[in-house]
């Protein structure tokens, strides 16, 4: 597994320290619009809620939106996230635009079968070539992910992937810090340390399966000015640094030759 977690100014992202590959590359991102076309899946799935009130989309909704396919040759890409994905997608389909067609499945899940389900599902709209996934800003709270089942259920979660998509390509991305609401510049002490907890079983995980990592708790934990103030978003400028290292890393898998 390669990515970059370690100690940065005092603070340790929670993941092994390995050989760093997810610091932001220099190419600029503009904020442009997005010259694919992307449209809402229209496949019939229950409404995705989140009851948390804290917890919110923080954008057009939880959804899947799909890219409209004009040539069958070019490579295919599927991110998944949470709200954070609302914040850096659109940056990461306009640097693809013409390299890659880009999906994004924006949901509120955090580990558990019924997701592990659903995932066979999006992957069903495929073939992908790369599958950059992240969860975990909805796995805190107590009782959500019964104890002992993290890491067999993050397991099998890759392993959807791989029964699904063989010839994919995958990238785990660590979930971001958690900051005090009004007070961005600290780290939440109740709920942040779960997520470093989560996000170290997570990499042990992508470690035992060989699944590159984006630290993105590490770019951003020793930057809490950038954070928004609502405990769980981002400013613009963090959510170009994530859309930097998300387009650097896809590019870079799709280079890669196929190992399996």
């Amino acid at each position: 597994m390669r990515e970059s977690g370690r100690k940065v100014g005092g603070r340790r992202s929670g993941l092994p320290a390995l050989s760093r590959w997810c610091v932001p590359w220099g190419a600029m991102l503009l904020l442009v619009s997005v010259p694919a076309l992307h449209a809402e899946d229209p496949k019939e799935r229950p409404a995705a809620t989140e009851p948390d009130a804290r917890l919110q989309a923080d954008g057009k909704g939880w959804r899947l939106d799909k890219a409209s396919i004009g040539d069958p040759n070019r490579p295919r890409v599927l991110l998944v996230g949470d709200s954070i994905l609302n914040g850096y997608g659109k940056q990461v389909i306009a640097a693809l635009d013409g390299k890659a067609y880009v999906d994004a499945w924006v949901n509120p899940y955090c580990q558990s079968e019924h997701l592990n389900k659903l995932l066979a599902e999006v992957l069903a709209n495929g073939p992908y070539d790369v599958v950059h996934f992240n969860m975990g800003l909805h796995g805190w709270q107590k009782g959500r992910i019964k104890d002992g089942t993290f890491e067999p259920l993050t397991r099998a979660y890759v392993e959807v992937i791989r029964d699904k998509l063989p010839r994919a390509k995958i990238i785990w991305a660590s979930s971001t810090p958690v900051t005090v609401k009004g007070q961005p510049t600290e780290l939440d002490p109740e709920i942040n340390p779960i997520i470093v907890e989560h996000n170290r079983m997570a990499a042990k995980v992508m470690q035992e399966l060989n699944v590159p990592v984006n630290d993105f708790y590490a770019l951003l934990v020793t930057k809490l000015e950038l954070a928004r103030g609502d405990q769980f978003h981002w400013q613009p400028e963090a959510y170009k640094i994530l859309a930097e290292t998300v387009t650097a890393s896809v590019l870079r898998e799709l280079d890669q030759p196929d190992a399996r």
